[in-house]
């Protein structure tokens, strides 16, 4: 009997120790090991990929923003994020697609209201959208509904609208689109994209001037 209860006190006495060295070395050791390594090489996107404006962070450049105003430039749809009262900018509580096939007639009936819409909103006095340059981008919402990317030809949609919207020289706005584009991911994964906030975050600096 006593040598069994030896036995079991020392089975759980090496378990306890195995338990604080792997505690120590996982839980401790590990995260602080992997932490500090992305702090001091990927230390933007360690931290969120943040974006700053005036001094402040204004949001991540891998999370899509709404609510732009019509002076500036409009992000892909997001009719699959869910409501939420917490943040209406967001909308981060529920995230995801609209979950409807292509042949579904609700979606069918969105993406013609969309681009309906999208052609009165971005025709201006002297330069009209024809429903035929509405890319899909400007339509359909991603699979999550944050993609904070629009497309080059989607961007370039809106350059009238903003020109006009801001008295700027359409010249000027496509110079800004074309800065803020970017190619392909090592010159080919996905495609080239325009960030929306920093475009946005570019065109209000030139708009007053900084």
């Amino acid at each position: 009997m006593n040598n069994s209860v030896a036995n079991t006190g020392r089975l759980l006495g090496a378990g306890l120790r195995a338990l604080l060295v792997l505690t120590v070395l996982t839980g401790v050791l590990y995260p602080l090991a992997v932490t500090g390594v992305a702090q001091a090489l990927f230390n933007h996107q360690a931290n969120g990929s943040e974006v700053k404006a005036d001094g402040k962070v204004v949001g991540s450049s891998l999370i899509g923003q709404q609510g732009y105003g019509l002076d500036y430039f409009q992000p892909r749809p997001a009719n699959g994020l869910g409501e939420n009262s917490v943040n209406t900018r967001y909308k981060l509580i529920l995230s995801g697609a609209t979950n409807r096939s292509g042949d579904n007639p609700e979606l069918i009936k969105w993406v013609k209201e969309a681009k309906a819409k999208v052609v009165k909103e971005n025709s201006t006095a002297d330069y009209k959208v024809k429903p035929s340059q509405v890319p899909a981008d400007a339509v359909t919402s991603s699979g999550s509904g944050l993609d904070p990317d629009i497309s080059p030809a989607y961007a370039d949609l809106q350059v009238h609208r903003v020109a006009e919207r801001n008295g700027l020289s359409v010249s000027q706005v496509r110079k800004l689109v074309d800065a803020h584009t970017e190619g392909r991911t090592l010159g080919f994964m996905g495609e080239p994209r325009v960030n929306v906030l920093e475009l946005n975050i570019a065109l209000k600096a030139l708009v007053e001037g900084d």
